[in-house]
């Protein structure tokens, strides 16, 4: 007699995304893992007294999606900022920071996200934000949160209006009157304003610190709350596993908190962050928060890194000059050589490395980093990771399946992509190097593993956007490669291999029994679906580990 299920989804068009059974109708669900998978009549076998039906109408069910890469503190936190995506001409950024600040009195710091470097036909200055708030410290992040616009109020209050000496590949840009223009590249420029209006508690899983002094019980309870809204925006998308890129052990203990509360909504992986100034020694911290936290819901374990910035603010390191400013390849975070320490202690600790690496001089000095450390500690199935890969080289493309690297790539984030404007970023890139920009197709078609995501909160966290994107991808010229993926591959991009980026291949990202209860019951047939209505498709349930974290 089969064990009976606690919950069973029929009824459904079910990608399992497991080859040897690829479909099925039904899934029944005991405790945390999957008891049977197959047609609608033999699943019913498992229904007892107490088990609980969804009838999924007709809609794929797919694993439930992992996100790779993304912000969840910082994007918990910006849900309640202005957001600016899309907003185009000085009338319009004038009504939406006016609407917004009026709503807010009470507000010490205004906060717009999500700004396009082209909002305006000129670049943005001081005296246009003082133009429509002088009177309150105002400043708003590009969508890639490497660039921040502040007001006189907030440059004035936070110290920076006569500058500041900021480390390599930062810069507080400097107007002709000898005060800040208002424009502040990279974390140490744009950090003191966060820093002076208490805001800055969300981003210190980017600067590698730890809250000084320990917030209060209060404060505690405000951040977890804050964490638990994030978790619960990304179950809202059909989210059940998250790879965070940014980390502390401060994060690692607001999500204990989550779970002894039985609020963790999404298995949550956080890395140690390491920053250019630390001693090697500080690799100790990551291997003890690895050792601390290390199961199924909440681990550790990863070494995010930034090795380069942006190409919108020039700050993406290249390997010849950018097209549109000759002389300049942008300054990287690190050198290779101190890099490749960095890489070769981290792995011979036994812990993954994540890099942040944009132009394909920091691409090229990553893997030349993971090199030295296979040479020098042998190889072992570490699935390091290079995140971004925005620009590459013919020869680097083949050095990640050799060197066994995760390509980590982003679907929303090309030019072209969800309504993000081509320029600047194409004329930075140049013609010449077009062919080997966001090469999902071409790093795949050499071998590369290539996981999705979205780096929410730079863009939406939906991976249904995302898949929607990789397909529906479309060359800026004729004569170029055509780097989208099928339903397929975009599907697997956001489960099968973000499962096997974390090692966790054989518990989830497949439909199978015996895996863990991780699922999603969408609105409709996906592969009924044509390409530009994907995004009318919409998660009705989430399942995560046996328990409903969304219902629509």
């Amino acid at each position: 007699m089969p064990q009976s299920a606690d919950l069973i989804v029929e009824n459904a068009s079910i990608l399992t995304m497991d080859p040897d059974t690829p479909v099925a109708q039904a899934i029944a669900i005991k405790g945390d893992q999957i008891v049977a998978i197959a047609d609608r009549a033999s699943v019913r076998d498992h229904k007892g007294p107490a088990t609980r039906v969804i009838d999924a109408q007709g809609g794929s069910v797919l694993p439930g999606f992992i996100e790779a890469h993304m912000h969840l503190f910082g994007g918990a936190a910006e849900l309640d900022n202005l957001h600016l995506a899309g907003v185009r001409g000085f009338d319009a950024l004038r009504d939406a920071i006016q609407t917004f600040a009026a709503k807010r009195p009470d507000a010490r710091l205004l906060i717009g996200a999500g700004v396009d470097y082209s909002i305006l036909p000129e670049p943005v200055t001081r005296h246009h934000l003082d133009r429509i708030i002088p009177d309150r410290p105002f400043a708003m992040s590009a969508s890639d949160h490497h660039t921040m616009w502040a007001n006189t109020k907030a440059l004035e209050q936070a110290g920076l209006l006569n500058g500041k000496q900021v480390g390599p590949g930062n810069e507080v840009v400097m107007g002709a009157d000898g005060l800040a223009a208002g424009e502040l590249r990279e974390g140490e420029a744009f950090g003191p304003i966060l820093e002076h209006f208490g805001a800055n508690r969300t981003r210190l899983g980017l600067t590698g610190q730890e809250p000084e002094p320990y917030p209060s019980a209060q404060e505690l309870a405000a951040d977890r709350d804050l964490m638990h809204c994030g978790l619960e925006w990304c179950a809202k998308h059909g989210i059940t596993s998250i790879q965070n890129m940014d980390g502390n052990l401060y994060q690692l203990e607001l999500l204990a908190g989550l779970e002894r509360e039985g609020r963790l909504l999404c298995r949550t992986k956080i890395p140690f962050h390491f920053k250019n100034f630390m001693k090697l020694d500080m690799l100790e911290k990551a291997s003890r928060m690895a050792a601390t936290y290390n199961s199924e819901w909440l681990s550790s374990g990863m070494v995010k890194v930034f090795y380069d910035g942006v190409l919108d603010s020039w700050t993406a390191v290249m390997v010849d000059d950018y097209a549109d400013r000759p002389g300049w390849r942008g300054e990287p975070l690190f050198t290779p050589e101190h890099f490749a320490e960095v890489a070769v202690e981290a792995d011979r600790r036994g812990l993954q490395i994540a890099v942040h690496s944009i132009g394909d001089g920091a691409v090229r000095a990553v893997l030349d980093g993971y090199q030295a450390a296979l040479k020098k500690n042998g190889r072992r199935d570490s699935r390091h990771r290079i995140e971004h890969i925005e620009v590459t080289t013919p020869s680097d493309v083949l050095r990640f399946a050799e060197l066994g690297v995760i390509a980590s790539m982003q679907p929303p984030h090309p030019p072209g992509a969800m309504n993000f404007p081509l320029e600047p970023t194409i004329s930075r890139i140049g013609r010449d190097k077009w062919p080997l920009s966001y090469a999902w197709r071409t790093l795949k078609n050499a071998g590369a593993r290539v996981v999705f995501a979205s780096d929410w909160p730079v863009s939406p966290v939906d991976p249904i956007l995302g898949i929607q994107a990789a397909v529906m991808r479309k060359p800026w010229a004729e004569d170029l490669p055509d780097q989208s993926f099928s339903l397929h591959e975009s599907i697997a991009g956001y489960t099968v291999e973000g499962a096997y980026a974390e090692f966790m291949e054989h518990r989830k990202g497949r439909l199978k029994s015996g895996y863990l209860a991780d699922l999603v019951v969408l609105s409709a047939d996906m592969e009924k679906t044509a390409p530009e209505a994907l995004h009318t498709v919409r998660p009705v349930t989430t399942i995560c580990g046996g328990k409903i974290t969304y219902q629509a």
